[in-house]
């Protein structure tokens, strides 16, 4: 069987910096292909429970963007090869201007946006920013939106599109079906490179998936790995690589 590719989701600073880093390596060694690693933010419209106490948990810490941009630039730094996709919400980007987040983003060696609540049509002028700083900006399908709406979203020319398996949070599980393949189809149309991902947390998802997406992606299992495992950073690396190579087949 080939490698399944995957884009792992990582909550930067969570539970701390070190341990971040920590799984960071373990996603790699385990097969993870990308790292999807997302700013803490205190009012999410699409993460579940396990990403919100994450964020929470590090907010409370006083983590400011700063430091998140200092942490992607450490794992870049160790990892130039691995693609790194900044993930956040559009307040953000938008508060210290877009261009300007962009060019800070890019600095710390970010290679892709993922802002769910920045509609691709009306996004502030991220699409533009990240290209005039060698990133690409990386828009959200969801089965909720208009078959009109999705056909001009998968026809706009964006190099890769995230495609959320279902509506609501991140989390809880997913089933690949029909319809889940259906809606996959209708995002890839218009020759953009689809990533699938909410709610994928074992390898039999991940098969199921795999022809049909660029990469698969899987967040909420990896954060609740680490929290189960924050306090043995051993085993903490161990049990993220085990379920990295479980998603990948590596």
């Amino acid at each position: 069987m080939n490698k399944i590719k995957l884009m792992s989701h990582l909550v930067a600073g969570y539970p701390t910096d070190e341990l971040a880093l920590t799984a960071a390596r373990a996603l790699i060694k385990g097969g993870a292909d990308i790292l999807e690693i997302q700013l803490p933010f205190s009012d999410p419209s699409a993460d579940g429970p396990a990403i919100q106490t994450a964020c929470t948990e590090v907010l409370n810490r006083n983590y400011r963007t700063a430091d998140g941009l200092k942490f992607i630039a450490q794992i870049h730094s160790e990892f130039p090869e691995v693609p790194i996709y900044l993930m956040s919400y559009g307040s953000l980007i938008y508060t210290p201007g877009v261009e300007n987040f962009c060019k800070k983003a890019a600095e710390a060696g970010v290679k892709g946006m993922i802002i769910p609540d920045l509609p691709f049509d009306f996004d502030e002028g991220l699409t533009a920013a990240c290209k005039a700083n060698g990133m690409v900006n990386i828009p959200v399908a969801a089965p909720s939106m208009s078959e009109e709406r999705l056909h001009k979203l998968a026809h706009a020319g964006f190099p890769y599109i995230y495609a959320a398996l279902r509506v609501g949070i991140t989390g809880t599980d997913t089933k690949i079906d029909d319809a889940t393949l259906t809606f996959l189809k209708k995002v890839s149309e218009g020759g953009s490179k689809v990533y699938g991902g909410f709610g994928i947390s074992n390898g039999e998802q991940a098969k199921a998936l795999a022809s049909s997406v660029e990469a698969i992606v899987a967040g909420s299992v990896f954060v609740r790995i680490i929290t189960e495992n924050k306090n043995d950073a051993a085993k903490l690396a161990e049990k993220v690589e085990a379920k990295a190579r479980e998603l990948t087949g590596f």
